[in-house]
């Protein structure tokens, strides 16, 4: 059974609660260095930017069109990836 658009972004909130979190300052990082943060926080921007990519490529591939879903069903998501890349120009 091929996945939901909602299903694929479900498996990005944990990017969107990283992401947020540490630009909160309530994700533990305690120990990592700077570089290493920012490492973390661009994998999970990479992460969150494909998952927004996903689309089918012809009529028989059932991969869930997430770039073409309503804008309104990717804010958090968008967001997030808005935030890291901030977060990392702020922090470099």
């Amino acid at each position: 059974m091929a996945q939901t658009v909602t299903e694929c972004l479900a498996a990005g909130t944990d990017s969107v609660n990283l992401i947020d979190g540490i630009k909160a300052g309530s994700w533990d990082v305690e120990g990592m260095e700077q570089s290493e943060i920012n490492e973390m926080v661009q994998r999970n921007v990479d992460h969150l930017e494909l998952i927004l990519e996903y689309a089918p490529v012809d009529s028989d591939d059932d991969t869930p069109d997430v770039k073409g879903a309503a804008d309104s069903k990717k804010t958090t998501h968008v967001a997030a990836i808005a935030t890291g890349k901030k977060y990392i120009t702020d922090n470099s």
